[in-house]
């Protein structure tokens, strides 16, 4: 494999994983500096409920174009027309300056609206902390069309170490704006909360100008490519972008399919604990805090292992359209296998492990653990989900994948009333589960029968992850009877040690069982995690 894309690779690779770690990891210290628990439940309400629309926005104002900027740049240099190229690149980096400027002014209007249907105390303190946003929305599409110049050149480099750049940069600011605003100002956490949330600017910042500069040092090559290129033939380049743009949606829809199923959360929660329950602002800020605001931090990581799987497979699928219909549906078997094999046992060692995790980043609460577990649980479908979905798009089924997020859409929508009415929290988290569950059902019903997939291939995997299950179970429900940590640093330790245990077992089980020989063609052991490229 040629060098500059392995290195790429790994960096894009290392870049989205450690970035979503790194977001987990700053809650401990950033929670910390809030003071009392209900300082902390507040503060993550109030950061959950600006940050949710402020994600939905990013994926409106960039509405896939960086992905099909990257594609329309990759097949221009094939054909050595690099002028048309950096014409395409340069349009759609100012079509998404004004898309950046266009969700910004959108945010800033509805940010009233938003925070007054939004589970928190007080809805001016919330329209204040999403307008910090704003600046972020206005630059961030800009930003996402270089990272699509970028890839298009096969130059994954950048995208993952700006990525690396914009999460460290946002992380310090964020930590030292509290502290500053808290321990030295002796101002209340709101500020240091709006300081928070403005360090999504300052993250975005810092990664345009490791991206300008990365572009700087690149520029003799852009100029000798230009050179050495056929002469510019771009023609109806606004005919073009709209092909882009229609393209784009399903991309869109299916992208935004979590942000628009956690702004509902956001929405409809307090309608109903409010309206029907009659239950006060600040029991349905804590509550919405426990079940949505908390454990979303930890979720994400696990969604996000998902998504590595997926990408890791998208583009020999994409690149394997042509080819036999039992070639696509073994490569479908083995990115199910891998997803299976690598996201099941981290979702049972997690839940497993909820009580003592939601006591290391927020503070103990049986009720919080209990969101957090099934939260988890949650998490594993939506996993499923994506990759199921990404798979329909990778084969060229984007319409279907869009349609099926869609109906998923339509079914959380008809459940949330009611399963918040009768079970509140864990009404709004099984609305998801079972609108999710139901898009990857249609989607693997889809590609099973497409390209004729064998499910029953996948047993072995399915039966051994089934055992494991019980064993962590058990064991967790017997350790917790004889020792239960009620410190951060015990519950840490404790969580450690049985998280390490676990997936000892859980190695040695696949292993033993020919699981892992299946899957990855050998026995994992030491051997198989040496980075191979140092030696």
């Amino acid at each position: 494999m040629n060098k500059k894309i392995m290195s790429g690779s790994f960096w894009l690779s290392f870049g989205s994983i450690f970035s979503r770690v790194l977001g987990v990891i700053y809650l401990i210290p950033w929670l910390a500096m809030m003071g009392s628990a209900a300082h902390q439940n507040a503060a993550q309400a109030l950061f959950n409920t600006s940050y949710t629309p402020y994600a939905l926005f990013i994926s409106l104002g960039t509405a896939g174009f960086p992905s099909a900027i990257a594609r329309r740049v990759a097949y221009y240099n094939g054909e050595n027309k690099f002028l048309n190229s950096k014409r395409l690149a340069k349009v759609g980096f100012g079509l998404m300056l004004v898309s950046g400027v266009v969700c910004g002014i959108l945010l800033y209007i509805l940010a009233p609206l938003l925070s007054a249907n939004s589970p928190v105390v007080s809805p001016q303190i919330s329209t204040t902390a999403i307008r910090f946003l704003v600046p972020a929305i206005v630059i961030l599409p800009s930003m996402s069309a270089v990272r699509g110049w970028f890839q298009g050149n096969q130059d994954l480099k950048p995208y993952g170490v700006s990525q690396l750049w914009e999460q460290f940069i946002r992380v310090v600011f964020m930590l030292a704006a509290t502290y500053v605003v808290i321990f030295i100002f002796h101002k209340s956490f709101i500020h240091a909360v709006y300081l928070s949330v403005m360090a999504a600017l300052v993250g975005a910042l810092a990664s345009y100008l490791y991206l300008a500069l990365y572009y700087k040092k690149q520029n003799a090559d852009y100029i000798e490519r230009a050179k050495q290129s056929k002469p510019y033939d771009l023609q109806g380049l606004g005919r073009t972008f709209k092909m882009i743009a229609y393209e784009s949606i399903p991309f869109v829809v299916v992208g935004s399919g979590i942000s628009l199923t956690q702004l509902v959360d956001q929405l409809v929660f307090k309608q109903v604990m409010e309206n029907v329950l009659h239950k006060t602002a600040l029991y349905t800020q804590n509550i919405f805090t426990m079940f949505s605001a908390n454990p979303t931090k930890i979720t994400t990581v696990v969604v996000s292992l998902a998504l590595a799987v997926a990408e890791t497979t998208l583009p020999i699928l994409a690149s394997s359209r042509a080819a036999g219909k039992k070639d696509i549906g073994d490569l479908v078997l083995q990115n199910l296998n891998m997803l299976i094999f690598t996201l099941v046992p981290i979702v049972t060692i997690l839940s497993a492990l909820s009580f003592e995790i939601n006591g290391v980043f927020f503070p103990f609460s049986f009720l919080g653990g209990k969101y957090l577990f099934w939260n988890i649980i949650q998490s594993l479908i939506l996993g499923l989900a994506i990759n199921s979905l990404t798979l329909l798009q990778a084969l060229h089924y984007s319409k279907k994948a869009m349609f099926y997020m869609i109906g998923g859409l339509i079914v959380k929508l008809v459940l949330q009333i009611p399963l918040v009415t009768w079970l509140q929290g864990f009404g709004a988290i099984l609305a998801t589960a079972i609108s999710f569950g139901l898009v990857c059902v249609l989607s693997i019903r889809e590609v099973r029968k497409e390209f004729n997939v064998k499910l029953s291939r996948l047993t072995l995997n399915v039966i051994v992850n089934a055992c494991f299950a019980i064993v962590v179970g058990l064991a967790a429900t017997g350790m917790n009877r004889v020792y239960l940590p009620l410190t951060k640093i015990s519950a840490f330790i404790y969580a450690a040690i049985f998280g390490l245990v676990a997936l000892l077992i859980y190695l040695a089980l696949a292993n033993a069982t020919g699981l892992s020989k299946r899957v990855f063609e050998k026995k994992i052991g030491y051997r198989y995690f040496r980075y191979k490229h140092f030696e």
